[in-house]
């Protein structure tokens, strides 16, 4: 005689444990998100803007600094004198800087101390009249888009490249750590900014790395003619990606009667790849899949369901899939 199932009625743990991962699967992207950007814009504020407006601040102060220790027709107690038609003001250790360089920095610390002596005063100076960050961030941003342009310029002639391999080879490549950091970073950024674009014009599934297991793989170009010449038919170079990371990988040589063309786009590809093999695009999905990810959602709806109405209901052991 078959038992029928027994509804379970989900505890109150139960209960939490979902509404908590629903509530932290709402909550995370955006999240994240932010504190990514916080981070970088930390980064740039603390290893970029503050270096490079302390060093100018520095050299532009000390290439206009006006500071005289004794003012000639200065009298004991006098904070203010008058030198070759300038006004100038005491500072507190007793420097003598224009009096259009103190107010400019009295009237924009207002609750902070003044500075203390006539270069730190135009230091202040400086950043208030030269270097606010209305002009320091668009001045740096054409600063660098020149650099790149230049540099780029550089390696573009045969000396510039030259140069920059044997510079990569002998210092670069020999330190320890940082030879294996700056190689992935590297081959990262070739994948992605590389002068001349790849062109997947199929996805294609091949036997690789052995006979019976099949990769996926972008189809770059048509190979080497020496390859086509020796293997009597048709070649096709193909890129073998890497999951979770789909900017490195393996780049092979296979016949193109060895291959199979799959009715995906390069997006449901990547999504396949990152995913590594969770996301499958609808029309990929076996019938069992579909069947189950069907009931899968129809448990969710009916479990929410039960949850707002304090009914039981039943829970099925079926494995989740992940449609796209």
């Amino acid at each position: 005689m078959n038992s029928e199932e027994q509804p379970k009625k989900p505890s109150g743990i139960q209960s939490f444990r979902r509404a908590l991962l629903r509530g932290l699967g709402l909550v995370a992207p955006p999240l994240l998100t932010i504190l990514i950007l916080i981070w970088v814009l930390s980064s740039v504020q603390n290893y970029v803007l503050t270096p490079v407006e302390a060093t100018a601040r520095y050299f532009v102060s000390m290439a206009i600094r006006d500071v005289h220790r004794t003012m000639p027709d200065a009298q004991p107690g006098d904070e203010t004198a008058m030198l070759h038609n300038t006004v100038y003001h005491q500072t507190p250790n007793g420097d003598w800087i224009p009096a259009s360089v103190y107010n400019l920095v009295d009237q924009n610390l207002h609750d902070q101390p003044l500075p203390y002596s006539g270069a730190a005063f135009y230091q202040e100076y400086v950043q208030l009249r030269f270097l606010r960050r209305q002009i320091t961030i668009p001045a740096l941003l054409c600063i660098f888009v020149l650099l790149l342009y230049f540099s780029g310029k550089f390696v573009a002639i045969g000396v510039g490249r030259i140069l920059w391999t044997a510079s990569e080879r002998q210092i670069l490549h020999r330190l320890p750590i940082v030879r294996n950091v700056y190689s992935s970073v590297k081959q990262v950024t070739d994948f992605l900014l590389n002068e001349r674009e790849l062109e997947f014009t199929r996805i294609v599934a091949v036997e690789y790395p052995r006979k019976g297991i099949w990769s996926l793989g972008f189809v770059t170009s048509e190979s080497l003619l020496d390859i086509r010449s020796v293997a009597n038919e048709p070649v096709m170079t193909v890129l073998i990606p890497t999951s979770p990371m789909p900017a490195t990988g393996f780049t092979v040589n296979v016949k193109k009667s060895e291959t199979v063309d799959l009715n995906i786009t390069l997006d449901q590809a990547l999504q396949f790849i990152v995913s590594c093999g969770v996301v499958v695009p609808d029309h990929q999905m076996t019938r069992e899949m579909a069947s189950r990810i069907a009931t899968q959602i129809a448990e969710e709806k009916a479990h929410a369901e039960a949850e707002q109405n304090g009914k039981p209901h039943a829970v099925s052991d079926s494995p989740p899939f992940v449609q796209k």
